[in-house]
């Protein structure tokens, strides 16, 4: 009986992505690490796409398209490159496809992905608890913004020099006025 020969596991881990929230593995990617074209990957997606829910696997958009060429991540369009936009699949998606490939090297590196994504969870679990920790403390200081403009404003008030001329303080050297009094005449009668 021979014996099938498995190409040796890859090293280094498949590129993961986040797009639309979810973390995902574009399908040139994923068809390097199963060991066949991304033709083939394709083809296996479109004749089982039942098996596939947006849940699993999606296409990307145009925009998507031109974010992951000027990252590097896919091949641009022009001089032999992709005609079609990528599909991306999800953790539970990349299993699917190794089920239908059935290779033994798929089957493999299927062990492979989801011990990556385990892997990026774990790495993700403490970055986003302090995320959370962030998003709940700028809540919290969002509405002290307005408090503190407020107090700014009225110390600034408080040390601005006074817009008029100042009113002495203390007793005057000027002579006094004299104080009109009333005659006899002018005074009313007392009760």
């Amino acid at each position: 009986m021979p014996t099938t020969r498995l190409r040796p596991v890859a090293t280094e881990a498949p590129r993961i992505l986040s797009l639309r929230s979810v973390t995902v593995v574009v399908d040139e990617d994923l068809a390097r690490l199963y060991g066949v074209t991304t033709g083939q990957l394709n083809q296996a997606l479109k004749r089982n796409r039942r098996r596939f829910p947006k849940d699993f696997a999606f296409q990307l958009t145009v925009a998507e398209c031109r974010i992951l060429k000027s990252q590097s991540v896919i091949s641009s369009g022009g001089h032999g490159g992709r005609r079609s936009r990528p599909w991306a699949f999800t953790e539970h998606g990349a299993i699917m496809a190794a089920s239908l490939l059935n290779t033994p090297l798929a089957i493999q590196m299927s062990v492979f992905v989801v011990r990556a994504f385990v892997r990026l969870r774990e790495w993700a679990a403490p970055h986003r608890a302090l995320a959370s920790k962030l998003d709940a403390l700028e809540q919290r200081v969002s509405g002290h913004d307005d408090e503190l403009d407020r107090i700014l404003a009225t110390l600034r008030r408080l040390i601005a020099p006074p817009a008029g001329p100042r009113r002495a303080i203390g007793f005057s050297s000027a002579p006094a006025r004299p104080v009109a009094r009333l005659g006899a005449a002018q005074r009313p009668p007392r009760p």
